[in-house]
């Protein structure tokens, strides 16, 4: 008899362009190809409904998220409580089958006791309330930087009562961060879902340095200023941003050397296409919480990639990287790596890694006997 499955997402997860809707589509990619039947339910906010999901799971539901004042609660944070529909704990309370709560967003229906099924368990893309807090570090906007403050100090808060529930976290970290902070107890771990499972990094040298990510995220601004202001304000080495709608002060600042320039809004295709050509990726991180996607899609389709602890702690790919955790230990690996050969030796080093940590088969094996 087959396996049914309700997983349900915080945002409709195609396309897979970003980090935390990537982990979900090709968990469920992962799923089908087992035989497990997926009934997706998707808060939706200005994503087109997609024909693909029909093609992978049994049935596809799409639900409005209460943005503004309507998600607005003093209670929860907004995350949270825009989160909300009154049909999707009902459908998910009308049979016996097992539940996968993508994320701390999609936990309204526990807290509030309208969910009231036992045989679930919530996937931590992040530890929320730490992510939060970070990110306001890094906001400019004063209004911006409030809000994070606010809603880290509602998820603390808030995730504390998890503790209880069945917990799947994306990193090692954050799984032993909610056994030590919050004293959790069902805890797992779990690699999150790529779309590689072949290395397709080529071999050679490239002829720019890269760094890519959503640039409307606080902290992804944050890196690729940094890295103009303090790594290629001193190297005259061709240097790439790439990435999801950038302000206006990070396309300035990437337009005042010859060496350095911005591409705003890359397809997927032309996105790997620079991936793909780059000698390098240079990716710091300020904040530790999850697993940065970017890191894994640069590691399986990149050659050479400098990056600092934050990066890199819990994601068994320090063999596949430079560490660098100051501006001159980057200057000088940039400096070092550009001209150097990525070989095939390169390439069976990260396609050992994917196979033992990042198999998308052998860990959604792992899920569904969580989830039994």
């Amino acid at each position: 008899m087959a396996e049914h499955l309700h997983i349900v997402s915080f945002d409709i997860p195609y396309p897979a362009d970003y980090g935390g809707v990537m982990d979900v589509y090709h968990k469920i990619k992962a799923l089908q190809q087992l035989g497990v039947k997926v009934h997706l339910h998707c808060f939706e906010y200005g994503r087109e409904h997609q024909a693909a999901l029909q093609e992978i799971c049994e049935e596809v539901f799409y639900y409005q998220r209460n943005e503004g004042h309507k998600g607005f609660s003093l209670e929860y944070p907004y995350i949270v409580a825009s989160r909300n529909d009154e049909a999707l704990w009902k459908r998910l309370d009308a049979d016996s089958h097992p539940v996968l709560l993508e994320g701390v967003h999609c936990t309204y229906g526990l807290m509030s006791g309208k969910l009231k099924k036992q045989n679930l368990a919530i996937r931590l893309h992040n530890v929320e309330y730490e992510y939060y807090r970070q990110l306001g570090i890094w906001e400019k906007s004063l209004f911006k930087k409030a809000y994070m403050r606010n809603e880290s100090r509602l998820l603390k808060r808030y995730e504390e009562h998890l503790k209880n529930y069945t917990l799947i976290a994306l990193s090692e970290q954050d799984a032993v961060h909610y056994k030590k902070t919050f004293k959790a107890k069902n805890v797992h771990h779990i690699p999150p879902f790529i779309p590689n499972q072949m290395v397709t990094s080529k071999e050679g040298t490239g002829t720019f340095a890269l760094y890519h990510g959503n640039l409307s995220v606080a902290e992804n601004e944050k890196a690729a200023s940094w890295l103009l202001e303090k790594i290629f304000n001193e190297l005259e080495i061709p240097f790439v941003i790439a990435g999801k709608n950038p302000g206006s002060r990070l396309i300035d600042l990437a337009h005042q050397q010859p060496h350095t320039c911005i591409v705003a809004n890359p397809g997927e295709a032309e996105l790997q296409d620079l991936i793909h050509k780059a000698q390098l990726h240079i990716l710091p991180s300020f904040t530790e919480s999850g697993i940065k996607l970017k890191l894994l899609n640069a590691v399986f389709s990149g050659r050479h990639i400098i990056a600092n602890d934050e990066m890199l702690k819990g994601t068994h790919l320090e063999k596949a990287c430079q560490l660098a955790n100051n501006p001159t230990e980057f200057r000088y690996h940039t400096f070092r790596l550009f001209h150097k050969q990525f070989t095939d030796d390169d390439v069976q080093l990260r396609q050992g890694l994917l196979m033992q940590h990042y198999n998308n088969l052998e860990n959604a094996g792992r899920l569904m006997n969580v989830l039994r």
